[in-house]
């Protein structure tokens, strides 16, 4: 069996749900070097003790004040971290995250749409469509929305 090598990953999600369901490919996240972007909560705290972490501003929420800042710590995560990939499932702290990724630093991105979204794409999917470099999708039914997405299956 032939081993992929490390990568520099960027995880960023809300905490609550997105940082479960993110949790739960610790099979795929384990194997690279990686730096959580979370919230400073009970669950994230608790969920990734002894990972790097690197808390964002909260809620997102249309907080414009919030967003601003979340732009700004994603510049400067960035650019210290050098990520290769940066990888979300929302929400909104993955916005900046992934415009500023890609456009100024040139970082593959990957979103994971979540699980309990079947019936129409979230609005970050929306938001971050047009830097994406894969769509993945938990449903085959969220195909209608991601036709040229790659399909994981449930991740819970």
């Amino acid at each position: 069996m032939q081993s992929v090598p490390a990568h520099r990953v960027l995880i960023v999600c809300s905490s609550g749900g997105h940082l479960a369901q993110l949790h739960c490919l610790e099979a795929w996240w384990k194997r690279h070097e990686r730096v959580w972007v979370t919230f400073d909560k009970p669950d994230a705290v608790s969920l990734l003790a002894g990972e790097r972490v690197i808390f964002g501003h909260h809620p997102t929420n249309r907080n414009v004040k919030n967003a601003l800042k979340n732009a700004a710590l994603a510049m400067r995560v960035i650019y210290r971290e050098k990520p290769e990939l940066i990888v979300s499932n929302g929400a909104g702290i993955a916005v900046p995250f992934f415009w500023i990724g890609k456009l100024v630093f040139g970082c593959k991105t990957v979103y994971v749409e979540v699980y309990d979204r079947i019936d129409s794409p979230t609005l970050t999917a929306r938001l971050v469509a047009p830097v994406l470099d894969k769509m993945v999708i938990q449903w085959e039914d969220q195909r209608a929305f991601y036709p040229d997405a790659e399909f994981l299956g449930a991740v819970l």
